[in-house]
């Protein structure tokens, strides 16, 4: 019921024109779980386990998720334990339609999986120790750091939807117990972010644009 509830979401903001099939930008977020042990059962959720980010060990799942490289919106989320490998679930996060897919430097080596489908190619992100190496005084090195750049601009519309889902609608934490209740929560909410990201637009294409509004004295 969620994913049709983001399909049908989506294909009114296709409809629209609010949503583009050409490219395609991957990436994934920790969502916390509760570490206790005070309940019925006296333990953690089996299915949500631990992961290491930088120096620092998590609990929680993982939110993955494929957003329309143009408007930011959400077409496609997974979600998975929170020791999985971003980049075991980079293919199954396209929606077949795109021509170019944008991901950070941990989607490296996603085009060479089995899964990956033909036509599609893959802009990823240099390593960060490779590209402070980059001499910038150097003409060679200058369009590098540029590309490099242009690729996180574009990268960059992916915070928003988790931005959404974790300041608008409080999604800090799972609500549930095991991957599949607590991914079909979060595909309601990525419907819900695509309405509130898409929500002037939609107004002004109805013809109803949203009065402004100003701080009470």
């Amino acid at each position: 019921m969620s994913e049709q509830i983001l399909g049908v979401v989506n294909e009114l903001l296709c409809d629209r024109g609010l949503m583009l099939k050409a490219g395609t930008v991957v990436d994934a977020t920790l969502i916390a779980a509760p570490s206790s042990t005070k309940n019925s059962t006296r333990g953690r959720d089996p299915q949500l386990l631990q992961s290491k980010k930088g120096n620092q060990w998590h609990f929680g799942m993982e939110a993955h998720i494929g957003v329309d490289a143009e408007s930011g919106l959400v077409h496609t989320v997974r979600g998975t334990a929170g020791n999985v490998n971003d980049v075991v679930e980079a293919n199954a996060l396209l929606h077949g339609q795109e021509s170019d897919v944008f991901a950070d430097a941990g989607y490296e080596g996603a085009h060479k999986r089995p899964d990956a489908p033909e036509g599609v190619t893959w802009h990823g992100a240099m390593r960060p120790g490779k590209r402070r190496a980059l001499d910038k005084s150097r003409h060679s090195h200058r369009p590098i750091d540029e590309i490099e750049r242009l690729k996180a601009s574009v990268r960059a519309k992916i915070e928003h939807p988790f931005r959404v889902i974790k300041r608008q609608f409080d999604h800090v934490k799972v609500r549930c117990r095991g991957l599949r209740k607590n991914t079909a929560q979060l595909s309601t909410l990525f419907a819900l972010s695509n309405l509130w990201m898409a929500r002037r637009k939609l107004d002004v294409l109805d013809g109803h644009a949203r009065p402004k509004t100003t701080n009470a004295v």
